[in-house]
């Protein structure tokens, strides 16, 4: 299938592992001019190297220089066709009210105001060419809250309600803002709460109904179908890539 990304210009935060990696190379693959941004240029290094894709610092908890960050990829690749939004979840605490008051701003910034700054800076140029794809890396926990996870679950839910309203107000522009909602899939993140990767792949076995972990090229295979030209009337979802584990409808 042709996903029609040939010569699009992708921004793919996160990128230096994981799901961002993932979905960078995905995008590369189908002919995407990609820049990766992560807060570590070394570190995205090994993928600019893997994928072809133009590397850029950035830090996720820093929402005031996204509009930067967007200027200085237009200068390098072109205007943003693409924006994936992709930050690390804050730290798991066995008590719901345990996070200070600074935790919860910390949080916020980077799992809210950091996505929505960046497509701030982005959406001018979208509308203006009748052409955008916005995807947000959230998490099933706004469907089902992960227990120890009070920050990720309230922020992440607070901006899938961001992305669902925005849907609707640029839905005529030929620009679709959606999310997808991973489970478990093998990262660094999910074996750290895990407690090891023996032991999330353990978990998975028993817990998930497809019997394993799912892999971050599974979930940017996903992700690349929403970036794409036939996507263009799905718009607003939440799509779980969670190997059945959700048990919500």
């Amino acid at each position: 299938m042709d996903l029609g990304l040939d010569g699009k210009v992708a921004l793919v935060l996160g990128a230096s592992r994981g799901i961002g990696e993932a979905v960078a190379i995905e995008l590369a693959g189908e002919g995407a001019r990609v820049a990766i941004a992560a807060r570590s240029l070394d570190r995205l290094a090994p993928v600019a190297a893997a994928s072809g894709a133009v590397p850029f610092e950035h830090d996720n908890a820093k929402p005031d220089a996204a509009a930067d960050l967007v200027t200085a990829v237009g200068e390098r690749l072109g205007a943003l066709d693409i924006l994936l939004t992709n930050t690390g979840g804050p730290p798991a605490s066995p008590h719901a009210l345990e996070a200070t008051a600074g935790q919860w701003y910390e949080a916020y910034e980077t799992l809210v105001r950091s996505p929505l700054e960046l497509i701030r800076a982005a959406l001018p140029g979208m509308r203006e060419r009748h052409f955008g794809r916005v995807v947000n890396i959230a998490s099933s926990a706004v469907r089902e809250p992960i227990e120890g996870l009070m920050l990720s679950n309230s922020h992440r839910a607070a901006t899938l309600a961001a992305f669902k309203t925005l849907s609707r107000e640029v839905a005529a522009d030929g620009v679709t803002v959606n999310s997808v909602l991973p489970g478990r899939i093998a990262t660094e993140r999910i074996y750290g709460l895990a407690g090891g990767r023996e032991e999330a792949q353990a978990q998975a076995r028993a817990e998930v109904p497809a019997g394993r972990l799912g892999e971050p090229r599974e979930l940017a295979a996903a992700v690349a179908f929403l970036c794409s030209a036939r996507a263009s009337y799905i718009t607003g979802v939440a799509l779980l890539v969670d190997g059945g584990l959700t048990r919500l409808v």
